[in-house]
């Protein structure tokens, strides 16, 4: 079969579908994360053929792969910092010349020849066909009905989400592009980072606690809970939630009317709000000032620190996550342990 018919296959059987999407990474200044570095030649920690299992079943992979086609943001970021080659990427932030969000450092080498392939609810098929990738990537929540399509462009592997798995992302983007042990000692080092921080925090301010609320539009705001990955980073960093809080174990938070301000009470109250252009962006702007000039947001007694969405919340990364360290350990001013 040639590449033309494929195309037009492929675009026929990508009409029409509805798919899942999540917010776009909004831009953060001031905060240092380990740069992404450029693709190497290094030699693959795993024998190819390899056959991965995934969420939607095995996929052998022939030789090692170079180019890498990412239709998820944090798999745009794990690539980047595995350090292959990404070839084609979804639109996730809104300035079409600034494509990529600032706490990964400069890409502009690494990603000079990177190709946007469309948005995460409609990637485009014929594109991602013409770059000729040898792997793509991303997960069963955002494109589980494409899977069959893009699986015939190249191998495609898919984990069954983002947020709670972004730490073991990580490490199964890496086995498949043959460089498990250094996605494993990537993680290991933010982890450890995260502790020495967090010891310093705590060591300064033995009874921190945190919680973050964050407003989308709607009635209620959003209280992250210990699953998210503000959550998880937090738990890293040994820093708790206020004991009692409300909380939940199946989702990544919990909602928050006006009347429950009070709940979200802890010794920082990180704050973000969801703000693209246009509608969205002003329901969220909206019910932010709803809330903020409840007379009960007056009675929080946290040091309460306004934080960048993009980063906080949508990076799901390791280098997003180093950027919150970052932005902790200036807050509470202590030793940032900048890798």
């Amino acid at each position: 079969m040639n590449a033309r018919t494929l195309t037009r296959q492929l675009t026929a059987a990508a009409a029409g579908l509805a798919l899942l999407a999540t917010t776009g990474c909004a831009a953060t200044a001031g905060n240092t994360a380990p740069a992404p570095s450029s693709a190497t030649a290094e030699a693959a920690d795993v024998t190819y053929p390899l056959t991965l299992d995934h969420a939607m079943g095995p996929t052998t992979i022939d030789s090692q792969p170079k180019r890498v086609v990412a239709l998820d943001p944090s798999y745009i970021d794990a690539t980047l910092l595995l350090g292959a080659e990404l070839v084609g990427f979804v639109q996730y932030r809104q300035d079409p010349d600034n494509p990529f969000a600032p706490y990964l450092g400069d890409v502009k080498d690494a990603t000079k020849d990177a190709v946007n392939v469309g948005t995460m609810a409609e990637p485009n098929l014929e594109k991602i066909l013409e770059l000729e990738p040898d792997l793509i990537v991303s997960a069963k929540v955002r494109q589980e009905a494409l899977y069959p399509q893009l699986a015939k462009i190249a191998p495609t592997i898919f984990s069954v989400s983002t947020g709670p798995t972004w730490k073991e992302n990580v490490v199964f983007l890496g086995e498949a592009l043959g460089k498990k042990g250094k996605a494993e000692k990537l993680v290991a080092d933010y982890e450890a980072r995260a502790k020495a921080v967090g010891d310093e925090i705590l060591a300064k301010k033995p009874d921190a606690t945190y919680s973050l609320v964050r407003f989308t539009g709607g009635d209620t705001a959003r209280l992250y809970s210990s699953k998210s990955f503000i959550g998880e980073i937090m738990s890293d960093m040994g820093v708790p939630r206020p004991q009692g809080q409300p909380d939940s174990t199946e989702q990544i938070f919990v909602p928050l009317s006006q009347e429950q301000i009070l709940g979200a009470d802890a010794d920082i109250v990180l704050v973000s709000a969801f703000t693209p252009d246009g509608a969205e962006g002003d329901a969220s702007r909206s019910q932010k000032e709803k809330f903020t000039t409840n007379p009960l947001w007056n009675r929080l007694k946290g040091n309460i620190l306004e934080v960048d969405d993009g980063t906080f919340l949508a990076s799901v990364s390791i280098q997003g996550a180093h950027a919150v360290i970052t932005d902790l350990a200036k807050q509470y001013g202590v030793d940032p342990h900048l890798p």
